[in-house]
Order: structure tokens, then sequence, then C-alpha cells
């Protein structure tokens, strides 16, 4: 049974593709996509190590493929080596590769027609050049998996830390794998976050997706973002403080961009049945800690900035349910106000983050939006030592320790 805490991780989206590549071939092709540096070219080369002399893998943004042939010779290896069992084409990165998706239609039609014993699976880092590619020409042959950013549970099972320190290195520097091993040397690990995700990501993924017509203007948008995580913010003020008036249209199509290269998400004001993406302004939620991190300033302390700590461990807080799969918008209706809304594998929810000296006092924006939505559960996320001390409200209240481990689960224990 798929754990839905880590649905979107990286051993659960291993054992997916197992799963897959054991059925007959040719099956339909599989599409992986999610973030730079979350483990998708380590997770293609176990899939080859596993298969052996029946794998071909090879990297579409590696310079020898541009060369010409490059792509008929990958199909002709594979060929070669097809059999019982069946043989599989890794292509990593495929986005790179100009006219991509026409050109996997037809040679994964022409394995249909020859039945050819072998599966393919193609990744990249693109959202939505990949998710636009294979809609309009791959339909109905293709199944897409995503591998977001690590959860602290995969980071405590990938790297063998204790629960809390999990929680404490994703809050505070992330759940990138690659940067793990930099965290001792901070300098040299926010050069990789700047250099080896953030850089190529903004000047390279994002371009490939579509036509920029001002990427200063979407770096700005992006640096923003990661200067307000988890903060509504009206896209009229954006704008005024980018010195972009009249720019509405355009800051907004680049925060959708943003998202589709899972860098932050803008998450929508709760409205009943339908969520209100234009009329109202958007939540910044920053889909990674590391990309807060990387400024010089790092990461606040409690005692310090209780205020800045605050919005870092909301900014988890929805960013652990994005990363989960979960549909996430807020809710507010002056004066009242709820942090999160979440909708999927996990249920519904209503959360409200609370950090810092001082028990929890009643949250009467969770009440009246639970009220009106009877759907949904109200969830207080707080400090350890104030787990509890709403209950005599109604609502039910976890750590938001526990919670960046396991979601939502009041009372505790492991689901």
């Amino acid at each position: 049974m798929i754990d839905n805490a880590l649905l979107h991780s990286y051993g659960t989206v291993l054992a997916q593709l197992q799963e897959r590549l054991a059925e007959p071939a040719p099956g339909r092709v599989q599409v992986l996509t999610g973030p730079r540096q979350v483990g998708k070219t380590t997770l293609l080369l176990e899939l080859a190590a596993e298969r052996g002399d029946r794998a071909v893998y090879a990297a579409a943004d590696a310079p020898e493929a541009s060369l010409p042939g490059w792509w008929e010779e990958q199909w002709r290896r594979m060929e070669s080596v097809a059999g019982r069992p069946a043989a599989v084409l890794l292509l990593d990165e495929i986005h790179t590769l100009p006219d991509w998706s026409r050109r996997l239609k037809g040679k994964t039609d022409e394995l249909r027609r020859r039945r050819t014993p072998a599966h393919v699976v193609v990744s990249g880092s693109s959202a939505l050049r990949l998710g636009a590619g294979s809609r309009e020409t791959m339909a109905g042959r293709f199944e897409r998996l995503q591998l977001l950013h690590w959860p602290a549970r995969e980071l405590a099972l990938g790297f063998a830390l204790a629960p809390e320190k999990a929680v404490e290195q994703l809050v505070r520097t992330g759940g990138y794998p690659g940067a793990v091993s930099l965290l001792r040397d901070p300098p040299r690990w926010k050069a990789y976050v700047r250099d080896s995700i953030i850089e190529p990501a903004i000047g390279r993924d994002v371009l490939l997706t579509e036509t920029i017509r001002r990427p200063a203007l979407l770096r700005q948008v992006f640096a923003i973002a990661a200067a307000h995580p988890s903060e509504i913010v009206s896209l009229q003020k954006l704008c005024g403080r980018l010195g972009a008036e009249g720019a509405i249209e355009t800051v907004a199509h680049y925060l959708r961009v943003l998202e589709e290269a899972y860098l932050v998400a803008a998450i929508p004001k709760f409205s009943g049945r339908e969520i209100r993406r234009r009329a109202s302004p958007p939540k910044l939620v920053v889909l990674n800690q590391a990309l807060l991190s990387a400024p010089p300033e790092g990461a606040p302390s409690p005692g310090g900035s209780p205020e800045c700590w605050g919005r870092w461990i909301e900014n988890a807080c929805l960013a652990h349910a994005w990363n989960a799969g979960q549909t996430v918008t807020y809710w507010r209706e002056e004066p009242l106000e709820v942090d999160g809304i979440t909708e999927g594998t996990w249920g519904k929810w209503a959360l409200e983050v609370k950090t810092g000296r001082g028990a929890p006092s009643p949250q009467a924006g969770l009440l009246e939006f639970c009220r009106r939505n009877p759907g949904w559960r109200p969830l207080l996320l707080c400090d350890p030592g104030h787990v509890g001390e709403a209950s005599s409200a109604g609502v039910e209240t976890q750590s938001w320790q526990d919670y960046l481990l396991n979601g939502p689960n009041p009372g505790g224990g492991r689901r």
C-alpha cells in the first residue's frame, strides 16, 4: 500500500516504475517529471543497473545529443538488446530536445506495430513543456509520474537521520539530496543551490519551456517570492515594487511559469466550489526551503526573528502539502483568515500554523471556515509544547514537526 505522505518521493516513484516495467512490453511511455536535483537521473540509473545489458540510458542534455543521428542511434541500441526480459530505453532530460514529443510518438508507435519487447521511460525538469507535449501529441500513449521535493521522512530514510534532525534540516536548508553532503560548508552549499538549481531552472529550463520576453522581470518575481514566503501579495503592489506598472498579466503568467518549474506556488484563495485565481491576491509559497536559505542572510532563528521564523514554518507546512500532491489554497474573510486549505489524498483540512511563545488561542478563523464548509476538519499546527491546548475550542492540534514527517495526524503516532 502506498503511503500518501510519500506519494511523490524517490522510493515510491522507483517502486511504481519497477512495477510498470515488469508489465508486458511494449507498454505506455513512462514520463517522469520533477524539479532539478531531486534524484531523477539517479533513479533512471538505478533502473538501468537493475536491467543490466537490457537497459539503454542516454542523457538528452549531453553535448553529443546535438549531433546528427544521435536520436536514431539510441533506438537502434535499444532494439539490439530487446528480447526476454524486455529491454528498456531511459531518455533523461528529454525536454531539452526540439520537437521531442512528435519524435517520441513516431518511435513508440513503431515499437507497437513491430511488437518490440521494450519499455520507454523519459524524464524532464520542465513540467509545462513535458505536460503540454505529452498531452497534445502523446495522448493515450503515456503515463506521468512526478518526483517532487523530498519530505522530511524521505530525508530521514535516505540519509539515516533522526526524524527530529530531518525536520530541522528540511526547514532550514530544504530537501535537495545532492546538497546534503555540502551542509558543513555553508558557502559551498549556497553556491550549489544557486548554480545547480536556481540558475539552471530559471535561466535554462524555463526559457526552454516558452518564450520569456522579460527574463529580468522573471528573475525579479522569483526574488520577491523568495523574500516573502507564505505571504499574501497583491499583484498590483507586486508590480509596483518591481517597477513594472501595467504588467499584472505578465507577472501573473510568470508566477505560473515558476510553479511549473517547481520553484514557487502562487496559491489562490478558496472560494467554495471555484478557486478564484484572478479576483484575489495569491499567497506565495516557496516549494523548497533551500530556495529561502540560499541568500546570504540564511535561515532566521526562532528567538531572534520570531515573525520571520513563523513565516518559514508556515511556508514549509504548505509546501509539504503541495509537494505531496494536495490541492492547496488559503481562506480570508476579514478579519478572519486560515493559513491553508488542503484537499486530496490526505482528506480535507483547514490548517492554521502558530509558533512562538504563549498558548494557542481559540482559532476563530478555523472554526468559522469549518462551520461554513462542514467537509473540512480544523487543524492547528503548533510547537510541541502547545499540542492539545486548543482541543477545548473544538480544534484538533498537532506539532508542525510531526506534520512535516507524517502529514495531518492529530494525536500523534505514525499512520
